[in-house]
C-alpha cells in the first residue's frame, strides 16, 4: 500500500482505490509543509493533474481535523472555471476524490436549468463548481450564500480573463470573506494573472513545477507547410497517414467548424463538432461521443482548448493558426497528458511562415518543418499496417483452420490476399492529391528572365479600382505563383495587362482551368504578343474616367473644366449689407491677393461697388447705424474708469442683448445724464434673470 504524505486520510483512501502509485510534481508541491494554508499562484504544464492538485490542497482547509463532512449548510469551497465542459469535468474528478469524505458537490454553469441548480444549493453543498457568469447570477439572486467560504479556486484563470470575465471574477472575490484562502491555477502566467493575484491574494506563494523555458517533452510539434488552398486536403492526408484513434482539429471560427465538419463527414470520417453556438446538451453529447470512441474526430473552436481531458488523444491539428503562444500551448496541451505521447501539427500556409516562426519562438518551442504526406506516402503506410497487423500473427483455432482450408481449396492464395486487401481499403478514405508545397526555407530572391515572357489580359481596369497592390497578392493566392514569376503589371481604364515568365505559364493556365476566370468574375485572355500600351497612359486615369464604384460622386466634378478664370472675380456680386460699410478707425484692412486696384495702387472696394445698382433696404441701413452706436458705447465703457459701485452686471446685459439679437436703437452717451445711466445699470431688464453680482 502506497503512502501519500500530507494527504487527508479520506482522500488518501480514494487515491488508492483509483490505483494511484505516486503524485505528480504539482500535486506534491501543493501539499508541501511550506505552503500550509497560504494563498498560492500555481503554474504547471497541461495534463499534469492540476484538478486533483487543488482538490488535495483545499481539503485541510475545508475539512479541518474531521475525517468526513457533516450535513451541509453553506458552501465551504468555490471552484471557478472558464467553460461548462471544464466545470463538469472538475465536478466529476472531485466526486470520486471526495467520495469517502462524503462531500456534497453542486455545479452552476450556463446553459443548464437554473431552477435545478437552485434546488441543489438549497439542499446544501460543501463544494460548488461553476462558471463566472452563472455563479454571479446565483449570488445576486441570493440562492448562493458565500459568507462561510473558506477557499476559492480559479482554474485556468488566464483564460477567464481573456474571455472577458474580469468583472464577474472581481465581484465573486469581493463578495466572499476576506479571510478566505485563494488559489490560482493556470498553465501560463501572463501579467494579467500577476495583477489579479496582487489585488485579491494575501502574500501568495508562487509555485512553478516546470521550467517555463522548456517545451513539453511529451508533445512533438510539427509545422506542415502547404499551399493556401490545400488546407482541408492536407488535413485529410494527415488523418489518413497517422490513422489516429482520436484527433482534435482546432478552427478559428464557428463557420469554419461547420464547413469542415460537413466536408469531413462527406469524406467518410466519423466526426463531431464542438463550438459555442451549440447547446449544453449537444456539447456534452459531442464530448461523450469522442470519449466513448463512437466518433473519431472532433472539430472545435478554442472553447475546447482549456482543460478538456480526452483520454488517448494522440493528435491535435491546428487548422487555423492560434492567435498567440498561450493559445498554442493550451491547444497542444489536450494531447501528451498523464505521461502519454502526442503530436501537435500546425498547418502553415507558406505566406504565414514568419508568423509561425515568431509564435514558436515566444512559446520556446522547436518544431519540425515537414511537408504533408502525399498519396504515395499514404498508400505505402497502409501496406505497412496490413503487414504489421497482429491478426496475421495470432494463433489459428481449429474451426478457423478448417474454414481457411476450404477457402484455399476454392481460391488461390493470391485471390484470397487480394480480397483481404480490397476489403481493408474499401473502408478507407481516398487520399487527396496536393499541389506543390512551399519550400521549407525562405527562398532567395531571384532575377527572372522575362525576355520570352507571356502577356495576359484581365477584364478589370482602373475604372474598377484595379491596382497592382491587390492584383499581385490575388494572382499569387489563386494561381499559386510567387511574386518573382510576375513581371510588369499595366493597369488601363478597362483592362489590365500582366507579364508572366515563360516557366510558370503552364502552371498559371492549369490553375485557371477551363473557365479561364479568377475570383469567379475576372476573365483572363492569353495574348500572342506584347500589347501596345501607350507610354503616357500606363497606370494613369483621366479625370473623366471615374471608377465605377465612385462614379455617382464623381459626376459632380465634371464641370470643373468649365470653371471661370480668376480674372472673372469682378463679376461676383457683393452682399448688399456690405456696400455702405464705412471704414472704421484703428481697424486694419486685409487685402486679398486677387482684389482689383485703382490708379493709385490701393484697393477701392467702394468705388468698385458703386458701379453696380445700389439696392439698400431701409431696415438694413438702420441696423448698420445701430451697430455703429453699439460699438461706440462699448469703447466708452472700456475706456471710462470704473466707479466705486461698478459691477459686471451692466456688461452682462449688453452681451446678452447682443447675443439675443436685440439690436434696437440705443441712445447716445451724450444725451443721457450720468445719474440716469447709473440708474439704468441698477435696474435689470424684464427679460434678464436677476442674479447676485460676483464679488470682485
Amino acid at each position: 500500500m502506497t503512502e501519500f504524505d500530507g494527504v487527508v486520510p479520506a482522500l488518501r483512501d480514494a487515491l488508492q482505490e483509483r490505483e494511484y502509485l505516486t503524485l505528480t510534481p504539482v500535486q506534491s508541491a501543493v501539499l508541501s509543509s511550506k505552503l500550509g494554508d497560504a494563498d498560492a499562484l500555481v503554474s504547471a504544464q497541461t495534463g499534469s493533474g492540476k484538478t486533483v492538485a487543488f482538490g488535495l490542497a483545499i481539503a485541510p482547509t475545508i475539512l479541518g481535523v474531521d475525517e468526513q463532512f457533516t450535513q451541509p449548510e453553506l458552501p465551504l469551497a468555490l471552484i471557478v472555471t472558464p467553460t461548462r465542459e471544464l466545470a463538469m469535468q472538475v465536478k466529476a474528478e472531485l466526486q470520486w476524490l471526495y467520495k469517502i469524505a462524503k462531500a456534497q458537490i453542486a455545479s452552476c454553469v450556463g446553459g443548464m436549468d437554473m431552477r435545478n441548480e437552485r434546488r441543489a444549493l438549497e439542499r446544501g453543498a460543501h463544494i460548488v463548481v461553476g462558471t463566472p457568469g452563472r455563479l454571479r447570477d446565483h449570488i445576486e439572486r441570493g440562492s448562493l450564500d458565500v459568507k462561510k467560504l473558506k477557499a476559492v479556486v480559479l482554474d485556468e484563470a488566464d483564460e477567464m480573463l481573456d474571455l472577458g470575465f474580469r468583472d464577474d471574477l472581481e465581484f465573486i472575490l469581493k463578495t466572499s470573506p476576506k479571510d478566505r484562502r485563494t488559489l490560482l491555477f493556470s498553465a501560463t502566467v501572463p501579467k494579467t494573472i500577476i495583477n489579479l493575484a496582487k489585488n485579491y491574494q494575501n502574500n501568495a506563494i508562487r509555485i512553478s513545477t516546470q521550467n517555463e523555458q522548456e517545451q513539453h517533452h511529451d508533445i512533438e510539434y510539427q509545422a506542415i507547410t502547404i499551399a493556401p488552398n490545400d488546407k482541408e486536403n492536407a488535413i485529410i492526408n494527415i488523418l489518413r497517414f497517422t490513422d489516429a484513434k482520436t484527433a482534435l482539429v482546432f478552427c478559428g471560427t464557428r463557420a469554419t467548424v461547420n464547413h469542415m465538419t460537413s466536408r469531413f463527414a462527406n469524406r467518410g470520417f466519423s466526426v463531431v463538432a464542438l463550438s459555442g453556438e451549440l447547446s449544453q446538451e449537444q456539447r456534452t453529447h459531442a464530448l461523450n461521443s469522442i470519449r466513448s470512441g463512437r466518433s473519431r474526430i472532433c472539430i472545435a473552436t478554442d472553447v475546447a482548448a482549456r482543460g478538456i481531458d480526452i483520454q488517448d488523444l494522440p493528435l491535435v491539428i491546428h487548422a487555423d493558426l492560434p492567435k498567440n503562444h498561450e493559445s498554442l500551448l493550451h491547444r497542444s496541451g489536450r494531447t501528451g497528458r498523464a505521461g502519454k505521447k502526442g503530436t501537435s501539427a500546425l498547418i502553415v500556409p507558406y505566406q504565414s511562415r514568419r508568423y509561425v516562426d515568431r509564435l514558436l519562438q515566444r512559446a520556446n518551442i522547436e518544431a519540425d518543418w515537414i511537408r504533408p504526406p502525399s498519396v504515395e506516402d499514404i498508400l505505402k503506410r497502409d501496406r505497412e499496417r496490413i503487414l504489421e497487423d497482429p491478426a496475421l500473427k495470432d494463433a489459428i483455432s481449429e474451426d478457423e483452420e478448417v474454414f481457411a482450408k476450404e477457402i484455399l481449396s476454392r481460391h488461390s492464395p493470391e485471390q484470397v490476399a487480394t480480397a483481404l486487401l480490397r476489403k481493408h481499403m474499401s473502408n478507407q478514405t481516398a487520399p487527396e492529391e496536393l499541389l506543390d508545397e512551399a519550400p521549407t526555407s525562405k527562398p532567395q530572391k531571384q532575377d527572372r528572365n522575362f525576355k520570352n515572357s507571356t502577356w495576359f489580359s484581365l477584364s478589370v481596369g482602373s475604372n474598377d479600382d484595379a491596382e497592382p497592390r491587390w492584383l499581385l497578392p490575388m494572382l499569387c493566392r489563386t494561381t499559386h505563383l510567387t511574386k518573382n514569376d510576375i513581371g510588369a503589371i499595366r493597369v488601363q481604364p478597362t483592362k489590365t495587362f500582366i507579364e508572366l515568365s515563360a516557366d510558370c505559364v503552364d502552371q498559371f493556365n492549369e490553375a485557371l482551368g477551363t473557365s479561364k476566370k479568377l475570383e469567379k468574375s475576372i476573365k483572363v485572355i492569353q495574348l500572342d504578343k506584347r500589347p501596345d500600351i501607350p507610354e503616357t497612359s500606363r497606370g494613369k486615369r483621366s479625370r473623366n474616367d471615374a471608377p465605377k464604384r465612385f462614379s455617382k460622386h464623381r459626376n459632380a466634378r465634371k464641370d470643373y473644366k468649365n470653371d471661370q478664370p480668376k480674372d472673372s472675380i469682378k463679376n461676383i456680386e457683393i452682399n448688399p449689407s456690405l456696400k455702405n460699410e464705412t471704414a472704421k478707425k484703428n481697424v486694419k484692412k486685409i487685402e486679398p491677393h486677387t482684389n482689383p486696384t485703382n490708379d493709385s495702387g490701393k484697393p477701392s472696394l467702394k468705388s468698385k461697388v458703386s458701379k453696380g445698382p445700389s439696392k439698400i433696404d431701409l431696415n438694413e441701413k438702420k441696423l448698420d447705424e445701430d451697430f455703429d452706436n453699439f460699438i461706440k458705447q462699448l469703447d466708452e465703457i472700456d475706456t471710462k474708469p470704473p466707479s466705486k459701485n461698478f459691477k459686471k452686471k451692466s456688461k452682462k446685459k449688453i452681451r446678452l442683448s447682443k447675443s439675443a439679437g436685440d439690436r434696437k436703437k440705443l441712445p447716445s452717451s451724450d444725451s443721457v445724464s450720468p445719474k440716469k445711466r447709473r440708474a439704468s445699470r441698477r435696474k435689470p431688464m424684464p427679460s434678464q434673470p436677476t442674479k447676485k453680482p460676483r464679488r470682485q
